[in-house]
């Protein structure tokens, strides 16, 4: 068998683990290594270009090898089976696998990276490097490449294009590959790779269109409902002033936490007016979104300001400024009869037999003075806790004289209702008192009065005397 073939059928035998270090097959007169430098690249390495592999399968201090053949030099390397090294590192990048990419390198090879400042000069800083950026689960081609070999070496030098799965963004770069050989292994010993500097000058091309699906990014983050995946889409100094916090959030943390809560609205946006200006590595869109709540099918609109700029090779925001319309801080309009139908609701929730559900009518800051408690409610926990007794009773209720007032962003209803509860069949009346807020885009109960009717223990009142005067009035008068 030719030794190309046996390289070959080797780097398929043993796959993934082509990358991890020689372990003996057993002994031979020319004992063959599993072989470390070699994976599969179905379509883009001829037989020819393996027959660089066959050197690294050979048994250490066999200083010949064939190749078609012909007896040459171990430690000569064509230009084919240099190009076929970049492939080596590529299916390297494929497995997702920070280790088994480091492991490409030299014992005390150096890595100048694309996007870090730091040079890499171990395999621990070099793996730490890849832990990031193989999130992208990137994958590269030689689009220009010149090579040259020595004595005991080799260089591949160019441009080369990456085309990042997780995102479908392409990225062009300068690269430099010095390869030495390495305990019989041809490996990593500089590689250097830089952006392309006329981006840098000119910053990187986007166009309006590719602007604005920057924001379907953002909007698919929502769509995960996972807070992190959201912050994630925002730049390492990135700012967010929410629509519904008065806290500016400045880092990933803040950023993540406002949106904890926001995710529970399973929140989708869509642009309904949007403008956008393009700078040199920054461009902004700004206008008029408009959000669907999933969780409550609710319609929300808002006036948004996303700044993006280009960092580690992806555009992320910078600056999200997002407000509610101004128009709509004016009174939210409500009807007398919509005043009223607000007791429906607190009604039906009560029909649910569920305290939570009932507590949930209340405002954030809500004070509840109930029927049956000398206890004033004035949190969620307290205003629970009230309705997990009186729910036994199974309670519903109809109001039998009501009065509204209307103010801005607030109403209160307040009269008299009647109680029918289902446990006993008894029928109870009270006094109460509703005052309404329009709080997160919906009618709460701010404050609720409740009280017994006082002449049930007090006994009757004297009746108002107005009438009688008044009649006393007419008659002097005629």
């Amino acid at each position: 068998m030719k030794f190309s073939s046996i390289a070959v059928t080797l780097s398929f035998l043993y796959g993934a683990n082509a990358f991890t270090p020689n372990a003996r097959l057993g002994p031979s007169t020319s004992t063959i290594s599993k072989v470390n430098v070699f994976a599969p690249i179905a379509g883009r390495t001829s037989s020819a270009d393996l027959s660089l592999y066959m050197a690294n399968a050979v048994k250490e201090g066999q200083s010949v090898k064939k190749v078609n053949g012909s007896t040459v030099s171990e430690d000569s390397i064509s230009e084919k089976e240099v190009r076929a090294l970049f492939e080596l590192w590529n299916s390297a990048l494929a497995t997702g696998d920070s280790r088994i990419v480091a492991s490409r390198y030299a014992k005390e090879g150096v890595l100048l990276p694309t996007v870090s400042d730091q040079p890499r000069t171990n395999y621990e800083s070099i793996k730490d490097y890849f832990d990031s950026f193989l999130l992208k689960k990137p994958q590269g081609k030689i689009i220009d490449g010149n090579i040259h070999i020595g004595d005991g070496w080799a260089s591949d030098s160019g441009i080369y294009e990456f085309t990042m799965g997780a995102t479908g963004d392409k990225v062009k770069a300068r690269y430099t590959y010095n390869y030495i050989k390495e305990n019989g292994v041809w490996k990593i010993q500089h590689h250097h790779s830089s952006v392309m500097p006329e981006e840098i000058a000119l910053g990187k091309a986007i166009t309006e269109d590719e602007v604005r699906g920057l924001f379907s990014l953002w909007n698919n983050a929502l769509a995960t409902l996972d807070p992190k995946k959201v912050a994630s889409r925002y730049a390492k100094k990135g700012v967010l002033l929410p629509t519904v916090s008065d806290i500016p959030r400045t880092d990933f943390t803040s950023i993540e936490d406002y949106f904890v809560n926001f995710l529970k609205l399973k929140p989708q946006g869509e642009i309904l007016e949007s403008y956008v200006t393009i700078g040199k590595n920054w461009c902004q869109d700004a206008g008029i979104y408009e959000f669907t709540m999933g969780a409550t099918g609710k319609k929300v609109k808002g006036r948004y300001s996303f700044i993006y700029v280009y960092e580690d090779g992806e555009w992320k925001i910078s600056h999200h400024h997002s407000s509610v319309m101004p128009e709509g801080t004016m009174p939210q309009a409500i009807t007398e009869q919509e005043a009223k139908d607000l007791f429906q609701l607190w009604n039906s929730a009560l029909a649910t037999l569920d305290p939570d559900t009932v507590a949930k009518r209340y405002a954030k800051n809500a004070v509840l003075l109930p029927t049956v408690s000398d206890i004033p409610r004035t949190d969620y926990g307290l205003i629970k806790d009230y309705f997990v007794g009186f729910l036994q009773k199974k309670p519903q209720g109809e109001i039998l004289e009501s009065n509204i007032t209307i103010g801005h962003n607030w109403c209160q209803d307040a009269g008299i209702y009647e109680f029918t509860m289902g446990a006993t069949g008894d029928k109870v009346k009270g006094r109460y008192t509703f005052v309404y807020v329009y709080e997160d885009g919906d009618w709460k109960i701010a404050h609720h009065h409740s009280s017994v009717m006082p002449e049930a223990f007090l006994g009757p009142s004297p009746k108002p005397a107005v009438k009688e005067e008044k009649e006393e009035a007419v008659g002097a008068t005629a």
